[in-house]
């Protein structure tokens, strides 16, 4: 039996069936394909109450550093608490696989600014090019 089957249909002409089987197959190989190619955005772990942007901020990529900043300073990176110091490390080992990858920073509204300065600093000094910090879009009421 072959991968096609050929019927004879009403008039005499030849109609030609495809098996479902070769279709679930060619299906399984798409959804791995697809499976395969997506990106997944690293999340930070941490819930923070971010401030209202003053003006809207352009889209960043989907493959950006995601650094979050708790209102007790407390410093989080893959769900995981990494410190000030853990920044910068974090970062440069992420820019070795793209250089041009952005860092965005989670930061709680309450949090010490002192402390973001310090994340922004430690992230440049890393050799992050862009370093951006996160907020929350407003709607209009």
């Amino acid at each position: 039996m072959g991968r096609f089957h050929q019927a004879a249909a009403e008039g005499g002409e030849q109609a030609i069936d495809i098996a479902p089987v070769n279709m679930i197959d060619l299906m399984l190989i798409l959804l791995i394909f697809f499976i395969v190619s997506t990106t997944f955005v690293q999340q930070t772990g941490v819930e923070v109450d971010k401030p209202a942007p003053a003006v809207t901020a352009r889209e960043l990529s989907k493959t950006s550093i995601l650094i979050a900043l708790t209102a007790k300073g407390e410093v989080y990176y893959g769900g995981k608490e990494i410190g000030i110091s853990g920044v910068g490390q974090q970062v440069k080992l992420l820019l070795q696989r793209d250089s041009k990858i952005p860092v965005v920073i989670q930061a709680d509204t309450t949090a010490p600014s002192g402390i973001l300065m310090r994340i922004v600093d430690e992230a440049k000094r890393a050799g992050a090019t862009e370093v951006n910090v996160a907020t929350k879009l407003q709607t209009k009421k």
